[in-house]
């Protein structure tokens, strides 16, 4: 025994060192300062175009978000199941294009970003140092939707839209904690802000061409799934078509789309397919209270064949204090403010096919990605009129709050 004694001692000695060095590093890496920003996916590029948060939301820099595609191409390539869905999504949902950046949200450190995309199935972290990736997960089935973070931000939900699941993962490890079943093609996810729950939107099938009112039933099982966020079982299910049909609407669609709480929570703004408006849901009554219809542009016909994956609108954010909320009329060309108390909408300010809209880091402008043109538009709240608008990269999407390094630039390689 004695012999191996000084072995032993040195081992013990470099774990204390170790052990004592943890504290500082920890420290120095939480003492990184930190600047907010606004992650833009460019979808149909494959990049994610990095922006000030605010003021003229200038680019700060660009991340490649398909650094493995030569990798994952070889694989489906190889793979005829996996091959058909490919092409499947580039010819449908993608409009011809592939689906690189659907959705993302940053870690607590600034370090990485998160990224969902559909056409390769699956969620991956990416280094913002370096742009290698530091994991990926695979999702269940062939495609991945839109993503949520925890208001603590370690934890990030995905839907798996072809396998109507629902992951939710370590966003530092991407190790998975749980999964839940939901109604067809999973889309929004949304956490409420104390984390207790997570609500998803199933939407169903948007990519037929049976979109006439009688032929609603053929969309699929669509309804809202709410979970306990600890242990992913459910909670709730909230079937919209009851809702619609208690106040006459049985001829609109009860496929939730974009959704957006009250600052209390005790209201749900929400757009479904083929409407050029949003709805008003109250919580603790459970039914509609207030719908919303908003102008239709002379331009765009009525032909819902021709709607982008069923989506007449498809964007809505909040005023931080609850005071107005923005709206993206996708297929209308413009995205206008709206009185929340009145419901009166604003300026009507054309944009080009806007896919999404959120909320500046100051919270004094809706910013919406003009996916028609490829910028994001900066919309005053208080006027409801257009501020500027920055160019992006091919076909914008989702647009995120997040946060990189004070100092970062872009990815060193």
């Amino acid at each position: 025994m004695p012999a191996f004694r000084p072995r032993l001692l040195c081992c013990v000695a470099a774990a204390l060192a170790l052990t004592a060095g943890t504290p500082a590093t920890a420290a120095r890496a939480e003492a990184d300062p930190l600047r907010e920003v606004l992650f833009v996916g460019n979808n149909w590029d494959g990049t994610a175009d990095v922006i000030a948060s605010s003021g003229d939301f200038t680019r700060i820099g660009r991340i490649d978000v398909v650094p493995d595609k030569q990798q994952r191409l070889a694989e489906i390539n190889a793979d005829p199941v996996k091959w058909v869905y490919f092409m499947a999504i580039r010819n449908s949902v993608g409009e011809g294009h592939d689906q690189f950046a659907d959705d993302m949200y940053s870690t607590p450190d600034g370090r990485s970003v998160v990224v969902s995309r559909p056409s390769f199935a699956d969620v991956v972290s990416i280094d913002l140092a370096t742009g290698k990736l530091n994991w990926r997960f695979p999702v269940a089935g062939h495609r991945a939707d839109h993503m949520a973070v925890s208001p603590d931000g370690t934890r990030v939900a995905v839907s798996a839209s072809t396998a109507n699941t629902v992951h939710v993962l370590d966003i530092t490890s991407g190790r998975e904690l749980g999964s839940f079943a939901t109604g067809d093609k999973p889309h929004e996810n949304i956490f409420t802000k104390d984390g207790k729950y997570l609500w998803n939107m199933a939407i169903g099938d948007v990519n037929t061409a049976l979109d006439a009112p009688w032929l609603d039933w053929t969309k699929g099982d669509r309804h809202i799934t709410v979970v306990d966020a600890t242990t992913y079982q459910p909670v709730k299910v909230i079937d919209m078509r009851q809702r619609l049909d208690a106040i006459g609407l049985k001829d609109y669609s009860d496929a939730v789309r974009p959704a957006v709480f009250s600052p209390d929570e005790s209201k749900l703004y929400f757009q479904v397919s083929f409407f050029n408006g949003f709805f008003e849901y109250d919580l603790a009554t459970d039914r509609i209270t207030r719908t919303k219809t908003l102008p239709k542009n002379p331009a765009t016909g009525d032909d819902r064949t021709t709607f982008v994956n069923d989506s007449r609108h498809h964007g809505l954010s909040m005023r931080p204090d609850g005071s107005k909320l923005c709206v993206a009329g996708t297929m209308d060309d413009y995205a206008t403010v709206v009185d929340r108390a009145t419901l009166q909408e604003g300026p009507l300010v054309p944009a080009s096919k806007p896919y999404w809209a959120t909320v500046s880091g100051d919270g004094r402008d809706c910013v919406i990605s003009e996916s028609g043109a490829d910028q994001v538009t900066a919309i005053d709240f208080a006027t409801g009129r257009k501020r500027l608008s920055v160019p992006v990269g091919d076909h914008p999407q989702r647009v995120r709050l997040g946060h990189v390094s004070a100092d970062w630039s872009g990815p060193s390689s």
